[in-house]
């Protein structure tokens, strides 16, 4: 009699259930590697018992026909988002891959959390921060010099603006100066002095010197109006003074 045919449902038996797994699983994978074979197909079979083993055989390689499976299992339009994800996705890990090491490079150059540090790290550190210190004081020496160069600049503006201001106060006060003087000799003078001369009836006293005094003996006084005349009595009234009354008196008759 001929082997009749197996009902397919799971078997219940532990031990017939492993024997059978392993002869079928090696049965399939000797079938995946023939049709790769003999008729030149890219075959890949994925096995999982039911102890989560793996087992696996591709003709060109697992990784290579499933990505190949899923170029032609996706549409183009969602091939290209797929794409686009994964890029994206893998940019966001090197960023923060590469954030956090910026980080720990912070800490560690504040002096924080040095105590994983190897000896051979601690000196590259060490030497990271006395190249920061050299460029810091070189750049700190370079602006000082510049701000010197620039107050000394200004100096140099406001000299100038002050000489150019004295030599423009010198020039006023010149020019007022001449003014000045011209003023005084334009003024009239108060009295013009005319050499003696026949006509006059009144003598011009001259001295030899320009600048001395002019001494002028004082004259009678004429007194408009009637004043009374007391006569001084004995000889001590001058005679001078005698004459005068009689005069005046003889007038205002």
């Amino acid at each position: 009699m001929g082997r009749g045919r197996v009902e397919l449902k799971r078997i219940e038996n532990k031990i017939n259930r492993q024997v059978t797994f392993s002869k079928r699983r090696n049965g399939l994978l000797k079938k995946a590697y023939e049709l790769s074979v003999l008729c030149d197909a890219e075959v890949a079979l994925i096995i999982f018992s039911s102890r989560s083993k793996l087992y696996e055989f591709g003709s060109s390689g697992i990784t290579k026909t499933l990505e190949r499976y899923q170029r032609c299992s996706f549409s183009p339009q969602d091939n290209a988002a797929e794409r686009e994800t994964q890029s994206w996705y893998q940019e966001v890990s090197k960023l923060k891959v590469k954030y956090e090491s910026l980080q720990r490079t912070q800490r560690h150059l504040l002096g924080e959390d040095l105590g994983l540090l190897s000896v051979k790290e601690l000196q590259n550190l060490e030497k990271q921060l006395e190249g920061a210190l050299v460029q810091a004081r070189q750049r700190k020496t370079q602006i000082m010099i510049e701000q010197m160069e620039e107050l000394r600049r200004k100096e140099r503006q406001l000299g100038d603006m002050n000489k150019q201001l004295k030599i423009k106060v010198s020039l006023e006060m010149s020019s007022l100066e001449a003014e000045g003087q011209g003023g005084l000799r334009g003024l009239p003078y108060t009295w013009n002095y005319c050499g003696p001369s026949e006509n006059t009836m009144f003598p011009m006293h001259t001295t030899s010197q320009p600048n001395a005094a002019i001494e002028c003996d004082p004259e009678p006084i004429l007194q408009i109006g009637y004043q009374q005349y007391i006569p001084a009595e004995g000889p001590s009234v001058p005679r001078s003074m005698a004459v005068e009354s009689n005069i005046l008196h003889g007038w205002a008759l």
